[in-house]
């Protein structure tokens, strides 16, 4: 299915600004249908003259009319003509009779969508760039209670805006939508003042979960908070603005252990604020969930740290080692050893910097790479490092094998395919969606006879791709001199942390 943009530009009758305004109003689709307990549709014109549905949103307050989304399908017929009027004369349009939807009695009001050229100003498009319809269900017909009355009058206060270009509201802040309050979740309905004329039964047991115990209504939310919050030394600053309903920002409160975050709404009437709809919802489990996570991260985040600070010491009492070990032999051995403990400690150096453990494995290997200045300095070896293509993101399962592995090949090429000559090792990555493929080329001597070693450096790098990695490995001498190392690893079985 094609995204909002898509169907949106795809008509060729709206703007960029357009479609970003169309996307903030349709992420407040369910909002809007579930405080109209109706179906909400966004139709936009097409160059022909009819409409085409953007975006679909089903109330969880009632039963849906529409099972099958409308989205990419062209306006019904017996829809045109009122969605038609509703954008030529920019009003609200209401039906006069019933509207029949598969034997489903149902009422339609299409509401023209306006929108505001900046935030600052009152000035608005000269013609709607959208209509918006709801469409409710009449066969379920009963007696409202004041819920769903205060609801209907909620949502008929944002169409009106809707239409008059004050819904959404450009200043409200583009935060994680993680954990927003919902109609259902609770809310209160604010007059001029701020003082609670409405107040659904879960926002005011939420605000009782806190320690408030009477009637919120013919309250001042911002005395009921302010009692709350007594002998907090930290409060949002954003708070004040919120409780009073003067600015479309979300924030939280804290009481007795129970968290509840709040978004106010203002209400206007020709850009006039006469009131305001607080939205609240009980996150007190959500921000537990986090804060564990926060501290899951850091706990994280420190293991490497130390991890990497233990290996670099064992890097370190290796290499003294070397410099004191009179054997040749021993002390290649050590510098080997070193070396590989040094490659590990850089994944882990890269993971402790991060909140994910996952590792941009081209920064890691731009500090492997350093190691062939150290190699080839101690065969008499002038090496040129040569890198093309990009690794990507890797997860920690996957970095610290493929770091050790190319550390043993790197140091291979320097070590035995240069061999005290000057020459150059080139690695390439390339990488698809099924697999991560690189080749680690020099122009030395190339393999004697085209048979691949059996030393220890090696038995290391086949364990790792092909045993760690699920890989396959590739040594063949290239056609005049040097050799390639040709590495395919799978990435299906590859998890994201």
């Amino acid at each position: 299915m094609s995204t909002l943009s898509d169907l949106v530009l795809a008509q060729g009758r709206n703007s960029a600004e357009d479609v970003d305004w169309l996307h903030m109003l349709v992420a407040d689709g369910q909002l809007l249908a579930d405080l109209a307990f109706a179906d909400i549709v966004v139709w936009v014109p097409t160059l022909g003259g009819s409409f085409v549905a953007v975006a679909h949103a089903r109330p969880s307050s009632a039963a849906t009319l529409f099972y099958r989304d409308f989205v990419g399908q062209e306006i019904k017929a017996e829809w045109r003509k009122q969605v038609t009027e509703a954008f030529d004369t920019a009003k609200i349009i209401d039906t006069t009779a019933p509207d029949w939807y598969e034997e489903t009695p149902t009422r339609v009001r299409a509401i023209p969508v306006r929108r505001r050229i900046s935030s600052s100003g009152a000035e608005i498009t000269p013609e709607p760039i959208a209509v918006l319809t709801r469409h409710t269900n009449l066969s379920e017909t009963r007696t409202p209670g004041r819920q769903e009355l205060t609801f209907n009058d909620c949502a008929n206060d944002l169409f009106a805006m809707i239409a008059s270009g004050d819904f959404p509201d450009l200043g409200a802040p583009t935060g994680p939508r993680r954990g927003a309050p919902r109609a259902s979740d609770g809310l209160i309905r604010l007059d001029l003042d701020g003082v609670t004329t409405f107040a659904s039964p879960n926002a005011l047991s939420a605000f009782n979960r806190m320690g408030f115990a009477d009637e919120l209504e013919g309250e001042s939310l911002a005395e009921v908070t302010t009692s709350l919050l007594s002998g907090k030394a930290v409060v949002d600053e954003s708070l004040p603005l919120v409780v009073t309903g003067r600015a479309p920002w979300r924030t939280d409160i804290e009481a007795r252990g129970v968290t509840v975050s709040l978004r106010a709404i203002p209400i206007r009437n020709r850009g006039e604020r006469i009131g305001a709809i607080v939205l609240s919802r009980d996150v007190s489990e959500l921000r537990h969930q986090e804060r564990e996570l926060i501290t899951k991260d850091a706990t994280i985040r420190e293991i490497h740290h130390r991890v990497k600070n233990n290996l670099q010491t064992v890097a370190s009492l290796l290499r003294i080692q070397a410099r004191r070990t009179h054997s040749d032999t021993a002390r290649e051995a050590l510098n080997q050893a070193m070396r590989r403990v040094a490659a590990i400690a850089v994944v882990h150096d890269t993971l402790s910097s991060g909140l994910s453990q996952n590792v941009d494995f081209d920064a890691v290997f731009d500090r492997v790479l350093l190691l062939i200045a150290e190699v080839a300095s101690a065969h008499n070896t002038t090496a040129h490092p040569k890198s093309s293509g990009s690794f990507g993101i890797l997860p920690s399962a996957y970095a610290t094998p493929l770091a050790l592995a190319l550390t043993e090949l790197v140091t291979n090429a320097v070590e035995h395919g240069l061999a005290g000559r000057e020459g150059e090792v080139s690695i390439e990555a390339e990488r698809d969606l099924e697999t991560l493929t690189v080749r680690v080329r020099d122009n030395g001597s190339g393999l004697p006879e085209g048979k691949v070693g059996s030393g220890l450096g090696t038995q290391i790098v086949r364990t790792l791709i092909q045993g760690e990695l699920s890989g396959s490995i590739d040594w063949h001498t290239m056609m005049g001199s040097g050799t390639e190392v040709t590495i395919e690893i799978p990435l299906r079985f590859m998890e994201f942390d």
